[in-house]
Formats: structure tokens, C-alpha cells, sequence
């Protein structure tokens, strides 16, 4: 699977390692060195995936991601930093990172989240007809995985990667619930660097985008040890 790859790095030593393993891997590799580099080539080479570094002189990794999900831009994003606390890697994810790996970190580990993160998400054009996602009605709540589109009521709802996925498969399961460590799965695969509250992040961010009260929600709902499920809340028993 040869992709095209940007890596935003400016420590040139781990950028030529970065590159070298991916090279051997057959992609297509190109270096940039700082924030506003890696936006001014994304723009204008469309890649498969961005392997981005946090710390980064004129705009940081955060201040990148931010700005591509703003542009509506679906390329994956694999994040690199030094920093290690919960926070930044969570704050990493909301907006709208795919994938977060803290220094240091194995190139071969690397190597296989870069695998994981283009089978999940790159774009390529197949010779034969593919038959499209089915899309997913909840009520009045709608996600369109082929288009990758989520809309309450007729009304269209952006989303993260990340939160457009935990949606998308707990729309697939109407009513199941899904445990914190089931749905990071479907996030990131098997995580040591972060925690199951990388799912409660996205979960009230949803919220605040698909219920009319977030702190009162009826249709993502909480199931208290176990995880959460998504309902019709038409369907709901009235409340006495």
C-alpha cells in the first residue's frame, strides 16, 4: 500500500529516521520543517497522511490540525510530541488528530499505526464498483458513512474523525451498548498512550453537537459501568 506522506518535523535527525522507514515501506516521503510548511504542502500535494509534530516553530501541531479540520480536509493525522500528559494528548484527538504517539517511540510501531491508519482511511479510487456504506438512521439522527456526513433533523452536523466514528458505530448498533474500551477500538486500535476517557471527550462533544441538552441527553446515552448506546429517544418510554 504506497501512499503519498508529508512529515512535519523539525528535529532532522528523527525526521530522516521517520522517512527512512516509510521509504522502506515504499511510500512517497516529503520533509517539512516547520507549522506553516506543512499546511502550504498539504494544500497543494493533497497527500494520504500527515506525520505531524507537535512542537514545531511559526504554527505548532495543534495550531495545524486545527486549521485542516477548519478547511474540512479528512486527510489522517498521525501526531507526534514529547509532551506525555493526558491533556495534551486528549486536546490532540478533539481537534481532530486521528492518532497521537508520544517520544520516544519505536519506528517499527510507528510503522504499523501508519498500516492501520491508511487501511482505515485513505482515499483511493478501485478499478470495480464498491457497493457504499449503508447509511445509519438513529430517529431524526442520520450518518451517511460514504459521504461521511452526519445531520439531526435535516440539519447537517460537523464532526471530528474521531467523533464522526464513535458515532458511526454506535448508529450501526441502535440501542447496544458499547463499552469506553469497545469504542476506543474502533478510535485508535489497541492505545498504551492514552485512556478510555479519550471517549468521554468526544462523547460530550457530540453531545453538544446532537442533543438539545447536552447535560440532560436523549438520545447518546450513558449506561453507568458499562459504556454508551445510542437511541431513538421517539421511542423513549414517557418518563413518569
Amino acid at each position: 500500500m504506497c501512499a503519498d506522506v508529508i512529515v512535519a518535523e523539525d528535529d532532522e535527525k528523527q525526521a530522516e529516521l521517520v522517512r527512512r522507514y516509510l521509504e522502506r515501506e515504499g511510500h512517497a516521503v516529503r520533509i517539512v520543517g516547520d507549522g506553516l510548511a506543512a499546511l502550504d504542502a498539504v494544500r497543494h500535494q493533497e497527500p494520504d497522511l500527515l506525520v505531524l509534530d507537535v512542537m514545531m516553530p511559526r504554527a505548532d501541531g495543534l495550531d495545524v490540525v486545527r486549521v485542516l479540520r477548519s478547511e474540512n480536509r479528512e486527510l489522517p493525522v498521525l501526531m507526534l510530541t514529547a509532551r506525555s500528559t493526558e491533556d495534551d494528548l486528549l486536546l490532540g484527538l478533539d481537534l481532530g488528530a486521528d492518532d497521537y504517539m508520544t517520544k520516544p517511540y519505536s519506528p517499527r510501531e510507528l510503522m504499523a499505526r501508519v498500516r492501520t491508519l491508511l487501511r482505515r482511511t485513505r482515499r483511493t479510487a478501485s478499478p470495480e464498483p464498491v457497493a457504499e456504506d449503508p447509511v445509519l438512521c438513529v430517529g431524526a439522527l442520520v450518518v451517511d458513512p460514504a459521504r461521511h456526513q452526519v445531520s439531526v433533523g435535516g440539519a447537517a452536523v460537523e464532526c471530528t474523525p474521531g467523533e464522526f466514528r464513535i458515532l458511526a458505530a454506535l448508529a450501526a448498533g441502535p440501542d447496544r451498548v458499547f463499552s469506553r474500551q469497545r469504542l476506543l477500538e474502533e478510535l485508535h486500535g489497541f492505545d498504551r498512550y492514552i485512556s478510555a476517557r479519550t471517549v468521554d471527550v468526544h462523547v460530550m462533544n457530540l453531545r453538544k453537537k446532537i442533543e438539545r441538552a447536552p447535560r440532560r441527553p436523549e438520545r447518546l446515552l450513558t449506561v453507568f459501568g458499562v459504556g454508551y448506546k445510542l437511541t431513538d429517544p421517539a421511542k423513549a418510554a414517557p418518563r413518569a
